[in-house]
């Protein structure tokens, strides 16, 4: 069974579209690429997809060499099926693994502008830095994600809840009965995190034991891949930095952590990888004194979030009956899984046809430190940067966020808790579930 993505629109328009370039779907594994393109093969009346990681077959149609169009006669053979523009959908997964094949795509785009081709790859960022210039200009992004909060309704068919939500704000909060089932999918989204398998089998059984064994065996395949990642650094360097990560949410990360076995530069070549194998993503420290907010930064201080809050539940082995029943959350991890919950929640609502970043502020002055989770730039006249905290139950002290608006002179500020829409002084206060409604709307 097939759950709905917001992607989905994306590649309907991209279908329709008579200027079309191929399609390059970017993201970790197991986020629904593959899913995502042979739904979307439902409205064409052929269908050719191509594995290069498993059939070595497929690989050597573009490792020959040839024309593009000698390299779509040998695909009709190899298929036995046509591949005529504007009927046939061809799909080249695992395109990693055919550095020819990432190559040809441009010439897709210039040979045959109207035949409808997407390519898909695990660990595809690898690859692509080798290729700097595959296709500028010729070839289309699309970064996809895990299930976010809103996809995770729709997957339920809530859709008088998703109406709801669409329709509530800080000046207009949602009923207290709809508020309260709201959190309570909140947080068994926590708990199982929006891995599509996961997802999938929860909407089909409401196990939420065989989600935790389904992450168990997420986990066990995320390690296995760190071989994959570059011959030269080890699957234990990997692997320890990954745990940093995990034991540092909501922290600066700190290249002294406990038990530490490897220089700073070691420590920074892995946490690159494992950032372009889409399993962490960094949150860089910005002065955020004007925009762009990523004009201010200082690369040196930087928090990192891992890619999926299940995962870190399952790793971090939290008590996930305290996650379902407990109303404030701030006792356990330290909060820290409400913060990596905001934001994952904002690179999935982001724009999917650019590789968008996280910022957050502090400052270390003597008696006087403070720090701003996130803060975002958005296309607003009167206030363009955006300072977002986090709190992880009803109650929290604002003391930060008056600071940084103070000494930003800015006029308010964003705060996401357990609690209902509502305004409180300077600050729009939106329950932790609605991140996409502090991101539609105007402030």
């Amino acid at each position: 069974m097939y759950l709905e993505r917001t992607i989905d629109s994306e590649l309907e328009n991209w279908r329709l579209s008579a200027t079309r370039k191929p399609l390059m779907l970017r993201g970790a594994r197991q986020v629904g690429k593959s899913s995502a393109v042979r739904n979307l093969a439902t409205k064409f009346e052929y269908f050719i997809e191509l594995n290069f990681d498993e059939i070595a077959q497929h690989r050597a149609i573009f490792e020959r060499g040839g024309s593009v169009i000698d390299v779509c006669e040998l695909i009709q053979a190899v298929a036995n099926t046509p591949l005529i523009a504007g009927k046939t959908l061809l799909f080249l997964d695992e395109i990693q693994a055919c550095i020819p094949a990432i190559s040809a795509l441009r010439y897709f785009y210039e040979k045959l502008p109207n035949l409808h081709v997407v390519a898909a790859g695990s660990l595809l960022e690898f690859a692509l830095a080798e290729l700097p210039s595959f296709g500028v200009g010729r070839v289309r992004s699309l970064f996809m994600y895990p299930f976010s909060f809103h996809e995770f309704l729709m997957a339920y068919q809530e859709n008088f809840l998703l109406e709801a939500l669409q329709k509530a704000s800080p000046n207009q909060p949602l009923p207290d009965v709809v508020h309260d089932k709201l959190k309570r999918y909140f947080k068994r989204f926590l708990v199982i995190g929006g891995m599509p398998e996961v997802v999938s089998a929860y909407v089909a059984n409401n196990d939420i034991l065989e989600t935790q064994r389904l992450l168990d065996d997420l986990v066990v395949s995320v390690e296995s891949d760190f071989a994959k990642y570059k011959n030269r650094v080890s699957t234990l360097r990997i692997r320890e930095v990954f745990n940093a990560v995990v034991g540092q949410i909501g922290s600066k990360f700190s290249y002294s952590y406990p038990q530490a076995t490897l220089t700073n530069v070691q420590i920074k070549e892995a946490l690159a990888l494992l950032t372009m194998a889409g399993l962490v993503y960094s949150v860089t420290h910005t002065a955020a004194n004007g925009i762009p907010i990523g004009a201010a930064i200082n690369p040196k201080n930087r928090k990192y979030l891992l890619f999926d809050t299940g995962i870190l539940q399952r790793i971090l082995g939290l008590s996930i009956a305290d996650l379902l029943m407990e109303d404030d959350i701030e006792t356990i991890n330290k909060g820290a899984i409400a913060e990596l919950f905001v934001g994952l929640e904002l690179l999935k609502n982001s724009s999917p046809y650019e590789s968008s970043v996280l910022y957050y502020w502090q400052r270390d002055a003597r008696n006087s430190q403070a720090e701003i989770d996130f803060v975002i730039q958005k296309q607003i006249k009167e206030q363009p940067i955006i300072p977002i905290e986090v709190k992880a139950g009803h109650k929290g002290s604002m003391q930060s966020m008056y600071v940084f608006l103070k000494e930003k002179g800015l006029a308010q500020g964003i705060r996401f808790s357990l609690e209902n829409f509502s305004t409180f002084k300077q600050i729009s206060i939106y329950p932790l579930y609605a991140v996409k409604n502090m991101l539609l709307h105007k402030h």
